[in-house]
């Protein structure tokens, strides 16, 4: 593990070196989880709480068949939506906050998915991680997107101390230049 405490420079110098290696490895990376306009994205990072891309591309395939716009997925009962995404884990919860998401975006935003952070963090089921994987993939705005995997490799990489994926975010935000930001997170 890199030690902390390196100078701010010193981070940034080690984030780019470790950046340029990774798009060397992966000159194509982008998010994994298949959508094809921002209100999918928004269902499918949801269902991605706790479980794997994957799994929630499997679900969703189906999913976006069956539910087209914010009013279908209030047009079925919360059980069907339930069983529609169960394996995906956390299915009360996570049915729950998409219909609750969709109510919001119907009532507040005309059905569309807004594109700031502060409209997208008062959405029923929509955190920080959320927020930034659909600016960042659907509205070209820069965020750093905190997952599980992400603050384990950024604690071991030495550009953190913190467990909190807020705290996290914000000591990246630090080390990585602003315009790489979310495809340093991918």
């Amino acid at each position: 593990m890199a030690k902390l405490g390196k100078t701010l420079a010193a981070q940034r110098e080690r984030a780019r070196q470790i950046y340029d290696r990774l798009i060397k490895q992966y000159p194509d990376v982008d998010c994994t989880l298949n959508r094809s306009n921002p209100f999918e994205l928004l269902i499918a990072t949801i269902l991605a709480a706790q479980c794997t891309d994957a799994r929630v591309n499997v679900v969703t395939k189906s999913l976006f068949k069956k539910y087209k716009k914010p009013a279908d997925y209030l047009a079925v009962s919360v059980e069907a939506l339930e069983q529609d995404i169960r394996t995906c884990g956390f299915y009360h919860m996570k049915a729950k906050n998409i219909r609750g998401m969709c109510q919001a975006l119907l009532d507040r935003h005309n059905g569309r998915v807004p594109g700031t952070m502060e409209a997208l963090l008062k959405l029923p089921g929509v955190g920080r991680k959320t927020a930034n994987v659909v600016l960042g993939d659907c509205f070209d705005t820069q965020g750093v997107v905190v997952d599980t995997h992400c603050g384990r490799l950024a604690r071991r990489m030495g550009f953190t101390a913190n467990q909190d994926p807020a705290k996290v975010e914000r000591d990246l935000m630090k080390v990585w230049p602003e315009d790489r930001w979310s495809l340093f997170s991918h």
